[in-house]
Formats: structure tokens, sequence, C-alpha cells
């Protein structure tokens, strides 16, 4: 069952969710400055190549956050709307909370929350879980030069984002990027991808877009950017 977290046990368990994050962690809170500790864990993860997705929602990122977060190819950094939610998760743990991802309310402020196990909250742990990924779907993802990406689903099994300009980099000029076919079409690059899955070119698999055979057949391709990271090109026929 779930377990309730002060101040101090909120702070601890942010601290082991993210030093045991083995596969994803995901942080969501509106205001982000991060104290050293935190920074500390979180390059541990990108040495680790885990895929981190950070959300925040109010004003835009400090300068020590950019310059700090340029370094590290496995963190992405979304900015969503009227964000009010802050809660963390990796593959095991959730805690739903009312502590920032903010150096003054991890010291100053009275702060409760609670502790999700996906052990032994299943259903629980599954709907924090999905509503994290809708906050993430609906985000604009950040790209650390204050660029802000049109894309905001995952586009391979290294759940790297979709880049335009990694793919303006790729010498295909016969072929789009998912985010510009979504352009191209009017729609969101999220509502690409799920025809894309909905006709048989990609498959999703715990969160993460996978080109199908047929999806190469059909003309699709997987890149890896050196800078931005993997995504997919199209034919413009690609028929959607």
């Amino acid at each position: 069952m779930a377990k309730f977290l002060n101040t101090s046990a909120t702070n601890y368990f942010l601290e082991e969710l993210i030093k045991n994050a083995k596969d994803r962690l995901i942080l969501i809170s509106p205001f982000l400055k991060l104290n050293d500790r935190m920074k500390e864990l979180l390059a541990d993860k990108n040495r680790l190549k885990i895929d981190v997705r950070i959300v925040y929602g109010k004003s835009e990122l400090q300068p020590e956050e950019i310059n700090w977060l340029k370094e590290l190819t496995y963190i992405r950094t979304s900015f969503c709307k009227n964000l009010h939610a802050k809660c963390y998760l990796n593959e095991e743990l959730a805690i739903i909370t009312s502590l920032n991802l903010y150096e003054f309310s991890q010291i100053n402020n009275n702060e409760m929350g609670v502790l999700i196990r996906r052990n032994d909250d299943g259903e629980l742990y599954k709907d924090t879980y999905e509503e994290a990924q809708r906050i993430i779907r609906i985000s604009d993802e950040v790209r650390i030069t204050l660029e802000r990406v049109t894309t905001d689903a995952p586009a391979d099994g290294n759940g790297k984002a979709d880049s335009e300009d990694a793919a303006d980099k790729a010498d295909r000029a016969d072929k789009l990027t998912t985010s510009k076919l979504a352009q191209k079409l009017g729609v969101r690059t999220a509502d690409v991808l799920d025809r894309l899955v909905a006709g048989g070119l990609l498959e999703l698999r715990d969160g993460k877009h996978y080109i199908t055979t047929k999806g190469k057949e059909a003309g699709g391709e997987f890149r890896m950017s050196p800078k931005f990271g993997p995504y997919f090109l199209w034919p413009e026929s690609v028929g959607l």
C-alpha cells in the first residue's frame, strides 16, 4: 500500500528513487533548480545511459541549469504549460508530492507526499505512470539551446526525440522526419506516431517506438544523430 511521506522522508525517497533507477526516470516539477546532490545523481544516470525525462512548467530554465544540462546526452527536458503536478518515477517507485524539484523547497518548506511501490500497488503505479506519460506527450521538448522541439513522444528504442535539426543533417532530402511529416499533415507528432503504430509501420514496446519490417518496406528509416540522438525518416508518400 502507499506510504505517507513527510518532508525529510520525501527528500530521502526522492534521492533513492533517482539513485536506483535502472531503465527510466521521470521527474515532473513546475519549478526546476537543482541542488548539487541532485546534479550528482542525475549526472551518474547520464553516465549509465539511463533515459531521463524532466518536465517543468514555470518560466524558462535558469542559466546554471542550462549550462549543466547542455553536457548530458541522456537527459531530456520539456516545458509543460499550466503544470502544477509534482511527480517522480522510476521503473519500480513513484512519488506524488507537494515537493518541487527546487533546492529552496527541499531545504525550507514543509512538504507531504506518498510513495507508491509498483510491486505492492501495481494499478496505482500504472495510473500514475500513464498520467506522467500524458504530461510528457503534451509538453514541448526544449533543446538546451533554449530552442523548443516540436515533438512530444519518444522516437525509438533508446527513447530519444525525433529531432528536425538532426534530420536536416542526415543528407536525406527525399524524406521527412516524423515531426516534419506531422507539420506537413497539420497534426501533432504524437498523432503521426499513433498512425504509424496503427498502420504497423512502428511498434510500441515499453513506451518506446521501434520501426517494423513493414515500416522499412514502406521506406521508413532509423537514423542516429551524434548530437541529437535517434529519429525516424519517412517518404512523403508513406500513406497516413
